[in-house]
């Protein structure tokens, strides 16, 4: 993996993560420029399927300033994901399931300098999941600060 530019910190803290796929985004020239620049966001971005296909929903790429009016791209548009066949085969069969979810995790520059999004199948937390991740946190931190001190 190369640079990352943003991470959905909070898919980690509201769904278990099962299994991890990269995918490959349909973008045009403003939008990877925005990239770029770092002015994307996958807070409340989800990923739901359109006629078989797989598509990136409420994810904000910013646009620049540099970018003229005519060209210029939807921030929070739907993207299109590339993936091969039987990855979205199983995809659609994780979702078809019940509590299963996608979820957008990170988008990154690979290696090839190419744009890519991380996404995971997912299972919903409960709240009582989400307390008990929050109390090992804490206890994790102060066990590290009692062993820095020592």
């Amino acid at each position: 993996m190369g640079e990352t530019i943003a991470k959905n910190k909070k898919a980690y803290h509201d769904y278990f993560i099962e299994e991890k796929f990269e995918a490959g985004l349909v973008l045009t020239g403003s939008e990877v420029k925005g990239l770029r620049a770092h002015r994307a966001n996958l807070k409340d971005s989800f990923i739901r399927f359109v006629k078989g296909e797989p598509y990136l929903f409420n994810a904000h790429i910013g646009r620049l300033e540099t970018t003229h009016r005519f060209y210029g791209h939807e921030e929070r548009g739907s993207r299109k994901l590339l993936l091969h066949k039987k990855q979205i085969a199983k995809l659609q069969k994780a979702v078809d399931r019940d509590g299963y979810t996608i979820v957008p995790l990170q988008i990154y520059f690979n290696d090839r300098n190419i744009a890519k999004l991380q996404i995971a199948i997912a299972k919903g937390k409960q709240l009582h999941d989400k307390r008990h991740d929050l109390k090992e946190k804490d206890q994790k931190r102060d066990i590290a600060r009692a062993m820095k001190d020592y």
